[in-house]
Parts: C-alpha cells; sequence; structure tokens
C-alpha cells in the first residue's frame, strides 16, 4: 500500500460542508471536532474517501461490517430481493426472507431458543429481551418480578431502558439517572468471592428480579473488558439456582467474533434469551433479532390476548435486511470465518505486543490484550482523541479509539498486508511514532 498524504481540505465533496450545517452526528461534540471524512466507496476492507486517499478500516463499520465491504454474495442477494419485494408488513402478512431466517437462526442457536423477533437495531433488540422477560413473568402470575441484574462494565445501548443497564460511569447513562428505572448492578462474579456475593445477592432479590443480562466474555463499548468462560459458568449457575431468566447480549460477540459462532459456545451455555445484530446482515443494513427460549416463548400462549407479546416495529422483519442476513449466514457456511478470526487472533496476539510498556505522546499503555478478532490496546488516559484519530487517518487507517481504548476489530476476510498495516500503524504510534 502507498504512502498516504496528509489530511487536507476536502474539496471534491460539496455535499459534506452543505449538510454538515444541518446532520447531527453520533458521540460527536460539533463544536469542537473536526469534520468528518467524506467517503465516496467501499470494497473489501477499504474505504475511499474524496480527495482520493484510501484507508484500511480497523473496526468494519463499528464491528458489523464482517464479510468486509461489497460481498458480492450480499449484494446479489439483496438486489433481487429489492426488485421483487423490500418490504411487506410482519403482522397478518408473511415474507420468506424472515421465515427462512428465523428457521436458520433457531437452528444455529445453543440450546433451545427456538423463537426469533426481528427488530432494527441493537438497542431495540435488547429492550425486546428486557419487555420479554417481565411480561413470561407477568403471564405466568409474578408480576413483581420487574428488575434486571446487570454488571459494572456493561453496556447494551443507547435507548432508555438498555442505558439502564449500562455502565453509568461511561458517560452516557450518568447523564439520565432521573429518566431510567433503578437496576441492581453488581461486579462480574470473577473469583470466589465476586461469585458469593452474586449468589447472597440473588438469594436476597430474586422474587423482584426478572432477569439477569450479561454480554459474554467481552463486554464491548464499556472498555473491551475481558471475563472468562468460568465468570459466564458462573453466572449462568446463579440463575438456575434462583430460577432467573438469563439474557445474553451477542450483538457484538455473536456471528464469530470471538472465534466461535456465538460467545457462549465456549463457556458451554445457554441462555433463555440472546440478543443479535451488527454482524447479522454483514454490515449492509439494519437488522436485530432477539431469540428466545421455547420456555419463555410458551409463557405468552393463552386465549388471552392480554397475554400476547404486544411489540411491533413497522419494519420488523423486514424482507430487505433478512435477504441480507441469509446472504451472510450463508457466508458463515461456505466460507472460512472462523479459522479467519482464529489467524487474526494470532496476528494481534503477537503483532501488539510491542505496545506493552509503551509511552508516547498520546498517553500511557496499561493494558494489551486479545481475544478472537478483537485486538485492545488500553491506556491510561488518551491525551487528544481527535488528535490521535487524525494520525491514524494520517497513516491510512480507519481506528477509533474510544475512553483509553486503541483497539482493532477488523473484517474477518482481511488480508495479511492489510492487517498488517493495521497493527504496524498502532505500534507506531502509540509508541510515538
Amino acid at each position: 500500500m502507498t504512502a498516504q498524504p496528509k489530511s487536507q481540505p476536502l474539496t471534491l465533496a460539496p455535499w459534506l460542508d452543505d449538510g454538515y450545517r444541518h446532520i447531527w452526528v453520533p458521540y460527536t461534540q460539533m463544536q469542537t471536532a473536526p469534520k468528518p471524512e467524506a467517503v465516496t466507496a467501499t470494497q473489501g476492507t477499504r474505504i475511499s474517501l474524496a480527495d482520493g486517499r484510501q484507508l484500511v478500516d480497523g473496526v468494519a463499520s463499528w464491528w458489523s461490517a464482517c464479510h468486509g465491504y461489497n460481498h458480492p454474495h450480499i449484494q446479489g442477494a439483496v438486489r433481487r430481493q429489492l426488485e421483487q419485494m423490500p418490504h411487506v408488513m410482519l403482522a397478518g402478512l408473511a415474507n420468506e426472507p424472515a421465515f427462512t431466517l428465523a428457521e436458520r437462526l433457531a437452528a444455529l442457536a445453543p440450546g433451545d431458543l427456538e423463537r426469533v423477533f426481528f427488530s432494527e437495531s441493537g438497542s431495540v433488540a435488547v429492550e425486546i429481551a428486557m419487555k420479554m422477560a417481565v411480561q413470561a413473568w407477568l403471564n405466568r402470575g409474578q408480576p413483581d418480578r420487574t428488575q434486571f441484574v446487570c454488571f459494572k462494565g456493561a453496556y447494551h445501548g443507547d435507548t432508555i431502558a438498555a442505558m439502564a443497564i449500562g455502565d453509568p460511569e461511561d458517560g452516557i447513562m450518568g447523564r439520565f439517572q432521573g429518566l431510567m428505572a433503578e437496576q441492581f448492578r453488581l461486579d462480574l462474579p470473577r473469583n470466589g468471592e465476586t461469585r458469593a456475593r452474586l449468589d447472597d445477592f440473588l438469594a436476597d432479590h430474586a422474587p423482584e428480579c426478572a432477569a439477569v443480562i450479561l454480554e459474554p466474555l467481552v463486554q464491548g463499548a464499556g472498555g473491551m473488558i475481558f471475563h472468562s468462560p468460568e465468570t459466564l459458568k458462573a453466572v449462568h449457575e446463579a440463575c438456575d439456582t434462583h430460577g432467573l431468566l438469563l439474557i445474553l447480549d451477542e450483538i457484538m460477540t455473536g456471528l464469530g467474533r470471538l472465534g466461535t459462532l456465538f460467545a457462549c459456545e465456549q463457556a458451554g451455555v445457554a441462555p433463555d434469551i440472546m440478543t443479535l445484530s451488527k454482524s447479522l446482515t454483514g454490515g449492509t443494513l439494519p437488522l436485530a433479532a432477539t431469540i428466545a427460549s421455547q420456555d419463555v416463548f410458551e409463557a405468552f400462549l393463552s386465549e388471552d390476548l392480554d397475554d400476547a407479546f404486544m411489540h411491533g416495529p413497522t419494519f420488523t422483519g423486514n424482507a430487505l435486511a433478512c435477504a441480507a442476513a441469509n446472504a451472510s449466514l450463508d457466508l458463515f457456511e461456505t466460507e472460512p470465518r472462523l479459522q479467519q478470526v482464529k489467524a487474526i487472533e494470532a496476528h494481534l496476539t503477537a503483532a501488539l505486543e510491542p505496545c506493552r510498556g509503551a509511552a508516547g505522546p498520546w498517553g500511557a499503555v496499561r493494558d494489551v490484550r486479545v481475544r478472537g478478532a478483537v485486538g485492545v490496546v488500553e491506556m491510561d488516559k488518551i491525551e487528544d482523541m481527535n488528535g490521535l484519530r487524525a494520525r491514524f487517518v494520517d497513516a491510512g487507517c480507519w481506528i477509533r479509539p474510544f475512553g483509553n481504548i486503541v483497539y482493532l476489530m477488523p473484517a474477518f476476510t482481511i488480508d495479511e498486508e492489510n492487517l498488517t498495516r493495521l497493527t504496524d500503524t498502532v505500534v507506531k504510534v502509540v509508541g510515538g511514532g
């Protein structure tokens, strides 16, 4: 890959200046942040900018483009579905892509996860899971079970109920305390002491609780915090002991990111409810799934309409998005995605290790850790976030640190040249180059 020119004013994208006066972009202080880079095309693991530069994408568009950009199999499926039928409401009508996708997800999901409810985003999928859990208890004559047990370091989305089960220290939830219902937040049960605390807490509070919710093995946006399969097993065992539902949020960890199709497989655990999104369509169209066990589903079956699950996003089961998701699942079946993740893990483990102990101008490195296709360089503090992001762009890489974390989560299809470009850039920049 040729050397990249330094950042320069974007004169080739007039729509950027015109539209920037009206658009509201996420997670950005728009008074002080630079304008975003104007993208004109994507291909594979590259992002093409309006000024002619190309960036290697190190974060797969918020961890969703697992097959890389513009995969022809997904493109073809979307094109055919668009010509036939992009959408039809799912209440009283049925479309083949949604029903086929539900059947396929039920077959792939662990345990007896049998019933799939579709929505458009991960945050909404989490709220649907919470609503399912509460109503399942309500329908079974236990209306007081309305609380949730969550964990420090968690992130489950930006909508109101999802924020309530996140960590207030992440800077998102804390400022909305008065808006959200209070939930029970505990330390992850990483050792005997914290496992005993979880057990004692549930012994006292289980009659108030609908479910425990956890991101298995990696808490993502809360800081890329890793925990062991034994921790997940401990949570599962505590739920079984005290009669609580277990919700696993696999929106980031699911569909291969950690080296197995679902992260919970590494602990031999099957939840009562699981959420998926991000990689579900290969990063092409918005789609999420909340998958419930048959036992949870049966709590909604009766002669009374009030016992039905009264939830229905307009675009639930969108045919176009479901066609993309079916094509994405095809690729997991026909292309070596899990082997690719294993190779990425080996590369990240070796290539990021020189960052350990580094203390460059952007801050000192506290830890380096890798799990699956997730490589993390944790710093004490990032001194100039905008400057660091710009430095990565100048080096020809799209790497978007957050908090005190520099991380890589590339497409599973990334080749050795582009992956090396990413890791060399992180080592050089974090180390002071």
